[in-house]
């Protein structure tokens, strides 16, 4: 039992880090190319960022499956 449990640990691990690394990169582009629009027609700040806002919390919801099947795996064949 112990070697599955080391192996559900490591796939929680792979599935958190994975997500997140994801998740990471794809908000750091979001950002990135709203401040250099916002540089170019500082006019439609409010608009770029409200844009960006949402898509960054459409990005972050990949790192909270990540973390909801980490927690399945552990909780779920752990316990």
């Amino acid at each position: 039992m112990t070697l599955v449990s080391g192996l559900i640990a490591i796939g929680a691990g792979i599935a958190v880090g994975a997500a997140g690394i994801g998740t990471g990169i794809g908000q750091g582009h979001a950002v990135q190319g709203a401040l250099e629009a916002m540089a170019r027609n500082p006019e439609l700040k409010g608009e770029l960022r409200t844009n960006m806002f949402i898509g960054c919390a459409l990005a972050e919801s990949s790192a909270i499956y990540g973390l909801m099947v980490a927690l399945i795996l552990i909780f779920g064949f752990m316990g």
